[in-house]
């Protein structure tokens, strides 16, 4: 007989397989559990075909995404996800459209890392976006900052072509990664006074995870996510 899932937590993923896998991982770190039954149960949907987020947005192309995203997400409702985690930034652009089309909630990752930064920060802190062009062009992060009294900085147009190099040439191609690209993006920012920087897509937690770098100065939108996964599931966060 099959045991019932409990307060299973919907995954739809894909976006991209690095990240997806990841972020599984960093759920089964992150949980205190002293066995596999004391772990949270899980539904992922690794839809790896989607079209590509932002070129969907950037080309005014996002009908046939937002329709996949919701049918993912019915279908994971109707798995019996109690929540609902996308652990793809530029995907919640549409978060609210989606929400609107289910009954569960999802787990929203950039209100959940802006609303971490707030009850740490005096309002005006300067705060980095480092992301794909979609999302800092249609200012998925922008708009949760300041409506929380934050200030967001964005790379220069000549350093975000470096982020999108490492994104999409080194993480999603599986190319070579220059971290000098990387201290470039680093520099600028703090020369521009942040006091923080959100790695504001998935891919960038993979690099923080090849390179072993420690939040702190970064905030990896994604570890925050899987925090608020497994509380959203009843269990207890390391």
């Amino acid at each position: 007989m099959q045991s019932k899932l409990l307060k299973p937590i919907g995954v739809l993923g894909g976006m991209g397989p690095l990240a997806t896998q990841l972020f599984y991982g960093m759920i089964i770190a992150n949980t205190k559990a002293s066995k596999d039954q004391e772990h949270i149960d899980l539904i992922i949907l690794n839809h790896a075909s989607l079209p590509d987020r932002t070129e969907s947005l950037l080309t005014d192309n996002i009908k046939p995404l937002l329709e996949l995203l919701v049918s993912d997400c019915k279908f994971l409702e109707n798995s019996g996800a109690s929540h609902i985690a996308i652990p793809c930034n530029t995907a919640h652009y549409f978060a609210d459209m989606i929400q609107s089309e289910i009954n569960i909630p999802i787990i929203h990752m950039i209100r959940e890392v802006v609303s971490g930064i707030k009850t740490s920060k005096k309002e005006g802190t300067k705060v980095g976006i480092i992301a794909t062009d979609g999302t800092v062009k249609l200012g998925v992060y922008q708009k949760e900052l300041e409506k929380a009294g934050l200030v967001a900085v964005m790379p220069s147009s000549e350093n975000q072509k470096l982020v999108m190099k490492i994104i999409y040439d080194g993480i999603k191609n599986g190319g070579e990664i220059n971290y000098e690209d990387f201290k470039k993006v680093e520099a600028e920012l703090l020369e521009l006074g942040c006091e923080h920087a959100i790695m504001g897509c998935t891919e960038l937690s993979v690099f923080m995870d090849m390179f072993n770098m420690e939040q702190g100065f970064y905030i990896d939108a994604m570890k925050v996510l899987a925090l608020k996964a497994i509380e959203a599931a009843g269990k207890s966060a390391k």
